[in-house]
């Protein structure tokens, strides 16, 4: 709840203080905790008068998240997923991914960040993991007015990288400076969704990071993949996975999206199939006129790479842009190239990232596959 609709701030009270939310005329409405230092003042975690924010609520949540995920999936101790997703597991400003036996969280509030104990030692005694990362990013902290922090639960630390299974893959994240909890856990399913439409496929895969959808579909067929990032470590790390995996017909580039697609463009290469799922171009709704712009740029280049018959696959991870404004920048993409798009599937994340139907913005990413005419 932002500061703008409280009629008292709270101010004068502490990060993490447990607070009642009343109407104009006294009446309950919810329960709490106050950050004063953040424009997101209140995080409201009870509407229940009965149920206090304490210890044993978060406990609850905690079991109820993890609990959530074995709807679909029996626990495997040697795979990856994500346990708790802030918002949608009524846990607002917590994200916890699991790799085998290590946990990977990160604290985006700092009212919730008074609470650390009590959650990390519930979450090891819920999950037996052992070993936990536990993070709070330079740009959280700035927002939440405390400090960022980097650090091993209890001082224990795994030996080296964390080695874990994923869409018949052995791979291995570095907890401490990967891509906040670790990796993209949210497209593992499209992953292997949209490898099985490229079998026996010439790919491009854009944006790849450290392998992503790449690594997948050359694992499960794909003829030849070339992969570009703008990180050399992260490509470094795709490398080595195909390495470890005994996968070839891959090449991994170094160089901005844009202007490598444009290369490839005046060279007249021709792709049967192009993947992109760049980085989220828009952070506040302020920036989706140009996000859109940017996701318009970036598909009409890779259209212009498509043999006609040719797949795209295309992502965007910027909650801000709706899905419908997504599907609408295509529909003009086509118009302007006169090319027609035929939809396959139109994808979200993996089941254990959960959508909150009262929290729009958990519904984030879009996964679109389509066929190039």
């Amino acid at each position: 709840m932002h500061a703008h609709a409280l009629a008292d701030t709270g101010d004068h009270l502490e990060a993490g203080q447990v607070i009642e939310l009343l109407d104009h005329d006294g009446n309950w409405i919810a329960r709490g905790v106050i950050n004063p230092n953040s424009r997101l003042r209140v995080r409201l975690y009870s509407f229940d008068a009965s149920i206090a924010v304490d210890d044993e609520l978060w406990q609850k949540r905690l079991r109820e998240a993890i609990d959530r995920r074995r709807l679909l999936e029996p626990f495997d101790p040697e795979t990856a997923e994500r346990l708790v997703f802030s918002e949608s597991d009524l846990l607002s400003g917590l994200i916890v991914d699991r790799y085998a036996n290590c946990l990977g969280v990160q604290f985006t509030s700092g009212a919730l960040w008074r609470w650390q104990e009590s959650i990390l030692s519930q979450l090891k005694s819920l999950t037996g993991c052992e070993y936990i990362m536990v993070r709070v990013d330079e740009k959280t902290a700035k927002h939440e007015g405390i400090e960022s922090a980097e650090f091993w639960y209890q001082d224990r630390s795994p030996e080296g990288r964390v080695s874990y299974q994923q869409n018949g893959l052995q791979l291995s994240v570095d907890l401490r400076s990967g891509q906040k909890t670790g990796s993209y856990l949210d497209q593992r399913l499209n992953h292997l969704v949209v490898a099985e439409y490229l079998k026996g496929l010439k790919v491009l895969d854009v944006c790849c990071y450290t392998g992503g959808f790449g690594l997948v579909a050359a694992k499960h067929g794909a003829k030849q993949v070339q992969s570009i990032d703008s990180s050399r470590s992260a490509l470094e790390e795709g490398q080595n996975a195909a390495n470890r995996n005994g996968i070839n017909g891959m090449e991994f580039i170094e160089g901005d999206c844009f202007d490598t697609l444009k290369s490839l463009v005046d060279a007249g290469e021709q792709y049967e199939a192009v993947i992109l799922d760049p980085p989220r171009f828009a952070g506040s709704r302020h920036q989706i006129d140009r996000a859109l712009r940017a996701y318009a740029k970036l598909n009409s280049l890779a259209i212009d790479l498509l043999k006609p018959g040719g797949l795209l696959a295309t992502c965007s991870c910027s909650g801000r842009v709706s899905r419908s404004d997504f599907l609408n920048m295509l529909m003009d993409v086509a118009k302007r190239k006169r090319r027609d798009l035929i939809l396959l599937e139109n994808r979200g994340p993996s089941p254990d990232h959960p959508v909150s139907i009262s929290c729009p913005e958990s519904d984030y990413l879009k996964c679109v596959i389509l066929q190039v005419g």
